[in-house]
């Protein structure tokens, strides 16, 4: 389960996707969750995905 608070959310990915995922859809594929949600939630507080870096910014 995927945490509602948005930058409890930010935290989280951020840190899935440090450690364990090369990739966005990666995360996404494998925790059978979706990706627009995810990026429309954290657009909600200013962060976006950057693909260079892997991470929301």
């Amino acid at each position: 389960m995927l945490p509602q608070d948005p930058a409890m959310l930010l935290s989280y990915v951020n840190m899935k996707l440090r450690d364990q995922y090369a990739s966005l859809d990666d995360l996404c594929d494998d925790l059978d969750i979706s990706k627009e949600e995810i990026v429309e939630k954290l657009k909600s507080i200013d962060y976006i995905y950057d693909f260079e870096k892997n991470q929301f910014k």
